[in-house]
């Protein structure tokens, strides 16, 4: 494993552990869907189907990750949210969410979790 995959693997695993602790249920992570991509993190929220994004970066690093999400990103994470429903049984009564948990890891110190609801 390199060491962005790794970055980016420990950064998946700390949004995993802020979705659990906010009473949501972690379904799937790193599900793909052939060509058309991945969605990082799959979760339900009550009855709502949560599709998450998460972006680590470090300090240093050029954009802060919750200035990932653009409207292409986000398009491109509708339609996999629509390929996941569609291959595991249909839409749940209280629809579909996407979300972004966004991470910065300081030189120093603890890392600093933020989850956006709804950036899609």
């Amino acid at each position: 494993m390199n060491a962005r995959s790794a970055l980016g693997r420990y950064g998946e695993d700390l949004a995993a552990r802020r979705l659990t602790e906010a009473g949501m249920t972690v379904l799937e992570r790193n599900w793909r869907c052939g060509r058309t991509g991945e969605i990082d993190i799959v979760a339900r929220d009550g009855d709502t189907l949560v599709v998450c994004e998460v972006k680590t970066r470090r300090t240093s690093d050029y954009e802060h990750p919750m200035a990932a999400v653009t409207p292409e990103k986000a398009q491109r994470l509708r339609g996999l949210a629509e390929h996941w429903i569609h291959a595991h049984g249909g839409a749940p009564p209280g629809g579909v969410r996407i979300d972004l948990v966004g991470i910065v890891l300081p030189d120093r110190g603890a890392p600093v979790v933020e989850h956006a609801r709804g950036v899609a």
